[in-house]
């Protein structure tokens, strides 16, 4: 613990780490002020570094660019294999591993050590791997990295502990799984093939031992060739030579026939007995043309072979069908008797495979179930039934159901919350499910001791909101909301409009939520915001709708002649925005050009709707198009249920909406919020004589980030540095378009004429707004990202540098404007003339993809035309941040007030205070009035959240209603009025005075204020080289802290209100924009990330948490007795075969075969597998799971030695029966009657 005690003299302090020339406090000149001095503050701060750890903890969502695909029939789990090397390996709901292979090469094949807890997994990198799965966490015992050979097909036997792995040059070997060591038994490809054969076989892309006889294996090359090899004799019983390429095959359980799937869409089945020609060739979906030929069929990838002792035998088989119609989509088929059944399916098929009730592959499989694994999707087909229905997945398979736009993560919320979403939730389920249990039911979990409701939010591109209980590290869809129910269906438009709307207009961007008042709301891609209320009835309503005008006037500027070396800078006037109520589009309201006009880009219904129980639309606030230009998007939102009151911002200003009475009380540009208070020297300019539409590039909306510019696929998570600027096309679009208007000379100094070149400007919820000022000088000039940004986002590994420390892109300085011209500010010797344009995490990536090699090697390059005077940079100012609370809004006030905190991308913190009436039907009828009260802070870089803390260190929550249902029934016991709870900032502070700490963190830096003095009592300047994506103040170990994520991956923790450094952990580097979008911390030291563009990453910071980790983690391994193999009887095991006398050990071990070339193969122990062993086997827990599992072996050996023993001795008493027959028989005979 550390003390701190800091006396205050009221004197206003500068800032260290302040930027040059700019104030530190509310002074803009460092004089002292007149507030009174507080008293001394004393504050015990408990959290040390102990209390921090960072670990992952699990992974949501389906496995993104799933590969492979394997089960445990006994331990009943599913293992799924990725194209980056991850392993997702499932069991019962609660159950669910996550491993990651360190090279992060593709898995090729998966294979069970079946009831063994084990797990053998083969790599593009021709490397095999043994995962030890009787942890919590897996870790790799072993792996073998192959030289010589591309690993193309690996088969493990039951109960065997030597695996066959064939190789793309056609040989097959074999390892040892217990030492991972390479046999010296080998069966070469020329060894294989027929002497006469004059071509390679291929890679060997089947291996499977025959089920009468395992000293027999069935090897199946590319080409078509299907060998039998006799492992005892080390020779071919037979040879196959198909005119068809061969991609997998199956046996019978008899092990007399098996089945052959081929690259023309046909089924073979051949015949032990004669293998000269298979005794029957089916083409399932190939139909007989009208000249007696076979249609041709796509290739069968896969066929299984089961069989029943009900029913006929199951051929279960993916592809096949022809090649007449296209689009079709992909199949599995079930061929059951002479019953066909084709199930269709949404997305590719990877990999399927059929759950049968025994592991031994000598007897009648049963099969019940087939697991399909898709390439977004993993679905389970019941066989028990005839209709084929799928299980209900309990997993949350389906995040990326549409791709995640944003995500909020809330810990801790009230308990009542999640039944009763839940509740609702559970009414709009699908139904037609299987009535039978998940069948992938392994493993073992129980809730932890430690947990507490949490909720998972998501918004997605087509407008859809998901709630997600997240409690108990677990993920359960709780209630789907769709936003776009509020609007009209939009109508398909043409011509250049097109290009302007967007893809995805219900996209959604951020979402604010209230938990205690239940009260929801959602900023989307069009720049509209919907309030919702919660209600447990469904109701007729009618939506309000709001439109706002929110741009400020626009202008252009151009350069200054080669002639003018002092150039004359003159702008004009600035105007607020304006609001329009209930304003209704009129096909009047477009310019002449074409173009829009004050309309909103989306239509809210006018008619009486029937809204369910739930989430109930109750406000649609939107901004309208202004002299053609699109809205710009909205950059930060905060509601507050007390208050009643609602507020949102872009680049252009800052509007407040009080969402009980329906009305716009403050409607503001950024530079008017500022009043005589403005901190910048802004300077005057020269006008500009061409306007420049940028509509190209203000609409784009989400389409910038998962659209090419031509073919518009959505590549929505892809790496920023597969963007480019192809600036070719980008100034022929800008020359071209229609809303380009020359205008008079004599019309330059008119400001209602004179539009602003403004950029695309966007928020996430959980990420700062990424922007780029969109301020094209002239033809020639370059649109790009500044060096900085280059960086932070190529340099993976390197240091993020944050374009703070440059000019962010061409521009102009804005200059605040009154109706008697151009206003001057006086700057003092030293000072700047502006300040510089900063924050890269206020900057949107809006150029169009571009995959030529020249337009990538210019990607976020610094422009050309960089060495231009500061004079032509830009300064725009977008509202980044906003939080209601009670707060003190004027120095001299003496009492907290409800106060608005405003951050901007230029690091400017504004408290505005406001008046609202205290009683409930005042509320309701008297106004809201609010104004900038001049209380300016500084910070460097874009401001990106506000904290609270009373003097005490407790962290002040906000004040909110509580929850009451509008459209429950009427009763007259209860109370109508509203229910609020304040959290005053001096409620707890008798003993040290009056006032509060305001903690506020930006891109650079972070700063703890006292309040009402605003003097600065702490600063820290996080990062120099990189900057803040995420920041927070979080509660943990109950305490408080400030977390922030940084663009070069390391995540920190500060300790509050000093801000000692608590924590620093190199973590994840930033590769994508996605994380960027969807990093957010909460309460409990947890925090989360979308990790793929189908799966959530959820990770702790918290040492306490790690600690109960592996309690709170499923068991994967649980002991279960192997099923009994079935009596074969005395006849049948003696003329069925010996395959009980094959002994691999003698054939394959050391003794008989030798050793292997060291050179063909490399063994690598592994590093954490001996300690992960090593934990899971510490303390008496473990050590009575490993008696209990010996034990239980040794059980299994006895009872099997009994068995052998009993077969045995029943043997002998038939042998006896027989002989004592044959001797009563022949004992009278006499011996001529032999």
């Amino acid at each position: 613990m550390k003390k701190f005690r800091k006396v205050l003299d009221g004197l206003t302090t500068s800032s260290p780490g302040g930027t040059m020339g700019s104030p530190s406090s509310g002074s803009a000149a460092g004089t002292p002020t007149a507030a009174p001095t507080p008293k001394e503050i004393d504050i015990q701060e408990t959290l040390v570094s102990e209390n921090f750890q960072m670990c992952k903890t699990v992974r949501h969502g389906f496995p993104c660019q799933p590969t492979a695909l394997a089960f445990d029939p006994v331990q009943k789990i599913l293992a799924i294999g990725s194209r980056t090397g991850g392993v997702r390996i499932l069991g019962r709901p609660g159950v669910d591993c996550y491993c990651q292979h360190e090279s992060g090469s593709a898995v090729l094949q998966l294979q069970f050590l079946i009831n063994e807890g084990a797990l053998v997994t083969a790599c593009a990198d021709d490397t095999l791997h043994l995962w030890n799965l009787r942890q919590r966490r897996p870790a790799v015992l072993h792996s073998l990295k192959f030289n010589r050979e591309r690993i193309t097909f690996c088969h493990l036997p039951f109960q065997s502990k030597w695996l066959y792995v064939g190789t793309e040059r056609g040989n097959t070997h074999i390892v040892n799984i217990e030492s991972f060591i390479l046999s010296g038994y080998v069966i070469m490809w020329n060894k294989a093939i027929e002497l006469s054969t004059k071509t390679h076989p291929g890679p060997v892309v089947h291996l499977s031992d025959c089920p009468k006889d395992e000293g027999k294996l069935l090897i199946g090359f590319e080409s078509g060739m299907i060998v039998q090899w006799d492992l005892r004799g080390k020779k071919a019983d037979f040879r196959i030579c198909y005119d068809e390429a061969i991609h997998s095959a199956g046996w019978h359980h008899e092990g007399k026939q098996f089945m052959c799937s081929h690259s023309d869409g046909s089924l073979s089945m051949w015949n032990l007995r004669n293998t000269t020609k298979p005794f029957q060739v089916t083409f399932p979906h190939g139909k007989i043309q009208k000249d007696g030929r076979k249609e041709s069929c796509k290739p069968i990838l896969k066929v299984e072979y089961k069989t029943s002792r009900s029913s006929e035998p199951f051929v279960i088989f993916s592809g096949g069908l022809s090649y007449d119609k296209a689009g079709r989509r992909p199949t599995l088929t079930i061929m059951h008797g002479k019953a066909i059944t084709v199930l269709e399916m949404d997305y590719p098929i990877v990999e399927f495979m059929a759950l049968c009730e025994t592991p031994y592959n000598n007897e009648v499989q049963e099969p019940y179930a087939v697991v399909v694994l898709l390439e977004k999707d993993l679905i389970v087909v019941d066989l028990t039934q005839s209709n084929y229905p799928v299980f209900e997945n309990p997993y949350p398979m389906d995040i990326h159901e549409s791709p995640v736009t944003c995500t909020a993560y809330f810990a801790d919320c009230p308990p009542d919350i999640i039944p009763i979403l839940y509740s609702i939730g559970a009414k709009h389920k699908k139904t037609g499910y299987s009535q039978k249990e998940w069948p992938i039911a392994g493993g073992t979990w129980t809730l932890g001791s430690n947990t507490y409701p949490e909720i998972i939010i998501t918004g997605h591109a087509d407008g859809s909101i998901k709630f997600w209980d997240a409690s108990a590290i677990t993920l359960q869809m709780l209630y789907k909301l769709k936003t776009s129910k509020a609007f009209e269906k939009p109508k398909p438009v043409e011509g250049r409009a097109a290009d302007l709307v967007e893809e995805d207009p219900f996209a959604v961007q951020m979402v604010s939520w209230c938990p205690q008042s239940r009260i929801f709301c959602v900023v989307g891609i069009s720049a509209h915001i919907i309030l919702y209320r919660f209600s447990k009835y469904d109701a007729n309503t009618q939506i309000t709708s709001l439109e706002v005008r929110l741009q400020c006037e626009s202008e252009d500027v151009i350069s200054p002649s080669d002639n003018e070396n002092n150039p004359c800078f003159s702008e004009s006037g600035s105007h607020s925005p304006q609001t329009h109520h209930h304003h209704p589009a009129s096909p009047g309201s477009r310019t002449p050009e074409g173009n829009k006009d004050t309309i909103p880009c989306l239509k809210v219904k006018e008619r009486m709707v029937r809204v369910p129980p739930g989430y109930q639309a109750e406000l649609v606030i939107q901004l309208l198009w202004v002299d053609g230009e699109p809205p710009q998007q909205i950059t930060s939102l905060d509601i507050n249920s007390a208050y009643g009151l609602l507020a949102f911002g872009n680049c252009n200003g800052l509007a407040v909406v009080d969402y009980l009475q329906k009305t716009i009380l403050l409607c503001m540009s950024t530079l008017d919020l500022y009043g005589a208070a403005d901190p910048y020297q802004r300077l005057t300019r020269s006008p500009r004589r061409n306007r420049q539409s940028t509509s190209e590039f203000c609409m784009r909306g989400l389409s910038n980030f998962y659209s090419d510019s031509k073919k518009r696929i959505r590549t929505s998570y892809q790496s920023l540095t597969e963007l480019s600027d192809n600036q070719q096309s980008i100034d022929m679009e800008r020359s071209k378009s229609p809303t380009s208007v020359h205008y008079p000379t004599s019309l330059h100094n008119d400001p209602r004429i004179l539009p602003e070149a403004v950029a695309s400007l966007r928020a996430s919820h959980c990420s700062p707004v990424f922007y780029l000022l969109d301020n094209v000088k002239g033809p020639g000039r370059k649109l790009s990202l500044p060096t900085d940004l280059k960086t932070d986002l190529d340099h993976v590994n390197g240091h993020c540098t944050s374009p703070t420390s440059q000019l962010c892109s061409a521009g102009k300085p804005r200059v605040p404007m009154g109706p008697e011209g151009p206003r001057l500010t006086r700057r003092g010797p030293g000072r700047p003339p502006f300040r510089k344009a900063q924050s890269a995490a206020c900057m949107e990536i809006s150029l169009p993809v571009s995959h030529t090699e020249e337009s990538r090697e210019n990607s976020f390059s610094r422009s050309r035309s960089s060495s231009v005077s500061s004079i032509d940079r830009d300064t725009k100012e977008a509202i980044t941040t906003l939080q209601f609370g009670e707060s003190y809004g004027r120095k001299n006030d003496a009492l907290p007030n409800p106060c608005l905190w405003v951050g901007t991308s230029l690091g400017v913190v504004l408290v505005i205070p406001m008046s609202i009436p205290t009683d409930h039907e005042e509320r309701m009828e008297e106004p809201v009035t609010m104004g900038p009260s001049g209380t300016v802070l500084m910070l460097k870089g874009s401001v990106l959240r506000f904290g609270f803390l009373d003097c005490m260190g407790s962290l002040i929550q906000s004040p909110y209603e509580v929850w009451r249902d509008l459209n429950g029934p009427e009763d007259p016991d209860r109370v109508r009025k509203r229910k609020l709870v304040h959290f005053s900032p001096s409620s707890s502070q008798d003993s040290c005075g009056e006032g509060h700490l305001a903690v506020v963190c930006s891109e650079r830096q972070a700063k703890v204020i006292l309040m009402p003095s605003q003097s600065v009592l702490f600063v820290h300047n996080i990062t120099e080289s990189s900057f803040v994506l995420r920041a927070d103040v979080v509660s943990v170990s109950n305490s408080v802290c400030l977390a922030c994520f940084c663009a070069n991956g390391h995540i920190m923790t500060l300790s509050l209100p000093s801000l000692r450094p608590l924590m620093d952990v190199n973590y994840l580097p930033l590769t994508d924009m996605r994380i960027a979008r969807t990093f957010c911390f909460t309460n409990g030291g947890q925090a989360l990330y979308l990790s793929s563009p189908t799966e959530i990453q959820r990770i702790t910071y918290s040492q306490e948490m790690c600690d109960n980790l592996q309690e709170m983690l499923g068991e994967l391994f649980t002991p279960i007795e192997t099923p009994e193999a079935q009596n074969r009887g005395f006849l049948k095991g003696f003329f069925g075969g010996n395959s009980h006398n094959f002994d691999r050990e003698e054939l394959f071990g050391e003794a008989a075969a030798g050793k292997a070339s060291r050179s063909l193969a490399q063994h690598i122990p592994g590093q954490a597998g001996m300690e992960g062993m090593k934990v899971a086997a510490s303390g008496v827990v473990g050590d009575l799971a490993r008696a209990r599992i010996a034990l239980d072996e040794r059980g299994q050996r006895l009872g099997e030695l009994e068995d052998r023993t009993a077969l045995m001795m029943s043997s002998a008493e038939v042998f006896s029966k027989h002989a004592h027959e044959l001797m009563l028989k022949c004992k009278d005979k006499k011996w001529y009657q032999f």
